[in-house]
């Protein structure tokens, strides 16, 4: 519709000569709107075989598994059509409404405006469709600066070159395995745990200070090699020991779990009670451990208790260092079939576990930056169009202008100026939606890197930039 406009007074000419042979506007009107009709058709067809072939790549990107069925045919091509029909409709009925309501006598005498000026319609297009556009870079950056931060945070713990070996509780005696495991050449430590900070399965128990009001708190179960496995930082105290005796009922315990039980900087010693009628048992803090993130970055830190039990580990972690991990994946296996034969296998990598959690939010980035391309590249597109146009109607005016001295940074600012007030306008109407859009979404994250100055900034620059190439 925007170059169809732009190019309405090439075209005045000839529904002036086709009004003074007898052609009614009915007819031009339905000539018209059959142009755009076809013009949409064939693009409708283009982007149906697009779409067939890069059906493969968007399931892979978006991790859905779309097929095109002779069921899902049965709609589509109804619904194709009528795509089509709006689409052409809505793109042509401008120009036919517009372009055959010209008068003859004033297309033949010269009198029709041409050029950019007086459309109104085509200033609004541009000004929604460079919006778009803006908003689409604004969200693009805004995600994979989150994402950016996520991977590069400091979580309280070194999720690095951890092996995580899965169902070890199945096997007979899994700290033999451990033991064996931890004689290797480029294994650093091992720890047994049923709780992992990336995993989802764990367990909650309802702790107290003073067997009366109890808090809902996450409550793992580990062994002595944890909080070095897991390199994870003491502010306080120490952790376990298998020579201590007394560490059967000894307790760890977050930063945060010191400040719910209203213990601060002096936990240490102190008494925590598990509140359970059957089986009430009493903890005594030996160690306070630094807030680590445990679930997903759109948590708060919540209170954490650590016990050192044995029973029900469900998974052993290893923490391996060596260039050649395959060699040495090869002897833990070989390990592993020697004490469960018939057990399978499983293994996993801590950091690939971690970037599991946030896998949509990486989805939506790459959909994000494939989307804000497409939108950059039609609306560069239509603006190019529209500026050639301009300064094609403008060419005497050029050439007169060029002949009295004028330079060339001269004439583009001539032939900008138009454009570039349009892009500002959509840059004033993007930025502060996308930037309260955005502002909502990192809302999700409990630990979130605010909208930068300089991407709205950069944002800006970036249409005004590509509005000189033209």
């Amino acid at each position: 519709m925007n170059l169809s406009t732009a190019r309405s007074a090439n075209r005045a000419c000839e529904v002036g000569i086709r009004k003074v042979l007898g052609s009614s506007r009915k007819y031009l009107i339905f000539q018209f709107l059959a142009e755009s009709l076809m013009i949409t058709f064939t693009a409708a067809i283009i982007g149906l075989f697009a779409a067939w072939t890069l059906l493969p790549l968007f399931n892979h990107i978006s991790g859905k598994e779309l097929s095109i069925t002779l069921q899902l045919l049965k709609w589509l091509a109804p619904t194709l059509l009528i795509i089509i029909s709006v689409v052409g409709v809505l793109a042509g009925s401008y120009p036919a409404f517009f372009l055959s309501a010209f008068q003859p006598v004033h297309v033949l005498k010269g009198k029709l405006s041409t050029g950019f000026k007086g459309g109104t319609l085509r200033s609004f297009l541009v000004v929604f469709q460079f919006s778009i556009s803006i908003f689409l870079i604004i969200g693009t950056i805004v995600i994979y600066n989150q994402l950016n931060y996520i991977q590069s945070k400091d979580l309280g713990f070194n999720r690095n070159h951890v092996l995580t070996i899965n169902s070890v509780n199945t096997l007979n005696n899994p700290q033999t395995l451990k033991q064996e495991i931890k004689q290797l050449p480029g294994v650093i430590n091992a720890t047994l745990t049923s709780s992992l900070p990336t995993s989802t399965s764990r367990f909650n128990n309802v702790i107290s200070n003073d067997r009366k009001k109890g808090t809902f708190t996450s409550f793992w179960k580990v062994d002595e090699d944890y909080l070095n496995t897991m390199g994870m930082e003491l502010k306080k105290g120490r952790g376990f020991s298998s020579q201590f005796i007394t560490d059967s009922s000894a307790i760890v315990i977050n930063e945060t779990a010191a400040k719910v039980f209203g213990y601060g900087n002096d936990a240490l010693n102190k008494m925590l009670y598990t509140d359970d009628d059957k089986n009430t048992k009493k903890y005594h803090i030996i160690g306070v451990v630094k807030d680590f993130n445990f679930s997903s970055l759109r948590d708060n830190i919540t209170p954490l208790v650590m016990v050192m039990e044995n029973d029900w580990m469900a998974t052993l972690s290893v923490r391996v260092s060596t260039n050649n991990l395959p060699a040495l994946l090869a002897r833990i296996e070989y390990k592993w079939k020697s004490v469960a034969p018939n057990e399978h296998f499983e293994y996993s990598f801590m950091d690939e576990d971690f970037d599991a959690m946030y896998r949509t939010e990486r989805r939506m980035g790459q959909l994000f930056i494939i989307f804000t391309t497409l939108a950059i590249i039609i609306a560069c597109l239509g603006l190019f169009g529209l500026a050639a146009y301009a300064a094609e109607q403008r060419n005497r005016e050029i050439g007169i202008r060029k002949v009295l001295g004028a330079g060339v940074s001269t004439l583009v600012a001539m032939l900008s100026k138009d454009f570039i007030k349009l892009v500002l306008i959509s840059i004033l109407i993007a930025t502060p939606l996308a930037w309260l859009i955005m502002q909502k979404w990192l809302q999700g994250f409990a630990y979130r890197q605010n909208i930068q100055w300089w991407v709205l900034v950069l944002t800006g620059l970036g249409p005004l930039s590509l509005l000189l190439l033209p």
